[in-house]
């Protein structure tokens, strides 16, 4: 019987006999010979074998997929399909998000299994950037917070898929978002006219998540000096001195941090007009401006440095850190705060004394609340990468919490298992609220669902969100400050490349010296009769360069 050997060479296959070679030793030579054809052969197969995978492999052609795809309702996929996606995680997040609740619950929704690489927070940059250089692409960056540059450069480089058009057949739930707030696809789209990502979205109506943080003050003191709320900076000084004159073991003001309370304040002295950090629009001419040199801004700090110099704010507040915050604040050391629900945070027997407080007319007669954030936070929540096998399926996937009942699952689970109905508004049930181990609410919260710490895409409705922002103090105080609020807000504009690396070099040097000499200013480190001094320093960093740069990335934000 004759053994017949195939192989190949080039493009040739060919035919070997080796019947007399089996049956008769052999010297060293042939056997040699013998030996190489057999790991020949057993690599081509292994070649050939690998090719095969790759082309008819897990990733169907565009007619298999969109066969496949269930155009409305669920499930999204026929058949069921799996997505790897690369995850930042918050700092309480579970290690394993397989076992919370919602994504089994969305898994068996919509026939598509999520495999998740979760990186915790620590790691998340350097890890998405060997992903992005090592050419390893999940299908789908999720929560990953991809840098605005990076979402450009990959996007143009093909890496990033164009969202247009996917969004457009398979999106309707984000689309119709945009339709009804333009201000989402100008913040989204880039320098090309292409959407390469999807932003986390702040319901433009749930005023208090745009609001927060906002100042509070102890009723029981406004009652027991029988004073009202201040509403200028004069009556807030007043306040200030008579707590500080009267009650030794009260600080009259408290926060994190003092950008709280510049926060507060920036509206009193005309600055930060359309809600960004550095830039805004001269309330007189429209023209764009860097306000941290505008006589506004010189007169908000000289404000707070009084307030600082005669110990009206607490003293460490450039330094405090959240723990010892939170431990004031429960104990009622503060008259006055720049925070978020007290009732919720400082707890509930001495946070439910404080009250909602004012924005304040400052010494020009203006009074507007300007810290107001856009709708659209973070933009890089979601890209769908060149290695997903059904971007069509995968944009569906999102856009469902893009949606109201995509949200309420999102944020509230399932009912009556976490969440009920209760007089028209929506709680957690309560083996999350007193958690039988004793975890904490948001620990609680954490067995069930995935969105604390990580601001995911879709999007944040009041009515489904059951935290501090939420919580009647909040939405009180909040209804406080509307009729004060700033006209617009601004994202972040997106840049071209050459732009943000220029920008980033700049903005290393001018926002920072901006940052440092705030707090001397506000200290006394440094006096006001330097200003001049201080404002040609940032001239000479190349201010007119940044905001060349600035000026250029607003014009395109208003076209798009």
């Amino acid at each position: 019987m004759r053994n017949i050997l195939w192989t190949v060479e080039g493009d040739a296959i060919k035919k070997f006999e080796v019947s007399s070679l089996l049956k008769n030793r052999m010297d060293d030579e042939r056997g040699q010979t013998v030996r190489k054809v057999f790991l020949l052969l057993a690599i081509s197969l292994l070649i050939f074998q690998v090719a095969c995978s790759k082309d008819t492999g897990s990733k169907q052609t565009e007619e298999e997929q969109l066969e496949n795809l269930n155009e409305t309702g669920m499930p999204i996929v026929k058949e069921p399909i799996t997505l790897k996606m690369f995850t930042g995680m918050g700092a309480k997040t579970p290690r394993n998000w397989d076992d919370i609740l919602i994504w089994n619950t969305y898994e068996d929704m919509t026939n598509i299994q999520v495999e998740w690489e979760q990186v915790e927070q620590q790691a998340l940059e350097e890890k998405r950037n060997l992903s992005l250089v090592g050419g390893n692409l999940p299908d789908v960056y999720y929560a990953a917070n991809m840098p605005t540059l990076d979402i450009f450069k990959y996007g143009q480089q093909g890496s990033f898929l164009k969202l247009n058009d996917l969004i457009d057949k398979y999106a309707p739930n984000f689309k119709k978002l945009m339709e009804e707030n333009p201000e989402i696809r100008k913040a989204i789209t880039f320098p090309d006219g292409n959407i390469y990502s999807l932003p986390v979205i702040h319901d433009p109506e749930f005023t208090s998540v745009r609001t927060h943080p906002l100042p509070y003050f102890n009723q029981d003191v406004l009652d027991k000096y029988e004073l009202e709320i201040p509403e200028t900076t004069d009556d807030y000084y007043q306040f200030l001195k008579t707590v500080k004159e009267n009650e030794p073991d009260l600080i009259p003001f408290g926060a994190r941090n003092i950008t709280a309370l510049i926060g507060w304040l920036k509206g009193s002295f005309s600055v930060s007009t359309t809600g960004r950090s550095y830039i805004d629009k001269d309330p007189e001419t429209d023209d764009l401006r860097f306000y941290p040199i505008t006589d506004g801004y010189r007169e908000m700090l000289e404000y707070i440095n009084k307030l600082y110099s005669e110990k009206l704010i607490e003293q460490n507040i450039f330094t405090i850190d959240v723990a010892q915050f939170l431990a004031n604040g429960g104990e009622g050391s503060y008259a006055s705060t720049v925070f978020y629900a007290p009732g919720e945070l400082f707890g509930k027997e001495v946070g439910e004394k404080y009250v909602g407080g004012l924005p304040l007319e400052g010494p020009h007669g203006e009074r507007k609340f300007a810290q107001l954030a856009n709708p659209v936070g973070h933009i890089g929540k979601f890209i769908i990468t060149s290695e997903n096998p059904d971007p069509a399926a995968t944009m569906r996937w999102v856009d469902y919490f893009y949606s109201d009942e995509g949200s309420r699952l999102f944020y509230m689970g399932l009912e009556n298992e976490t969440y009920e109905e209760v007089d028209g508004k929506y709680k957690y049930v309560d083996k999350i609220v007193n958690d039988p181990e004793g975890l904490s609410k948001d620990e609680a919260i954490l067995k069930y669902l995935g969105w604390v710490g990580i601001g995911a895409p879709g999007i944040l409705k009041e009515q489904y969100f059951d935290g501090s922002e939420s919580a009647d103090q909040a939405l009180e105080a909040a209804k406080k400050v509307e009729p004060y609020l700033i006209n617009e807000a601004w994202p972040p504009f997106t840049y071209t490349e050459e732009e943000a690396k220029r920008l980033d070099a700049l903005a290393a040097d001018i926002e920072k010296y901006v940052v440092e000499m705030q707090d001397k200013f506000i200290v006394g480190e440094a006096a006001f009769s330097e200003w001049d001094s201080y404002v040609d320093s940032i001239q000479k960093m190349g201010l007119d360069e940044y905001m060349e740069i600035q000026k250029a990335a607003f014009d395109r934000y208003v076209e798009n």
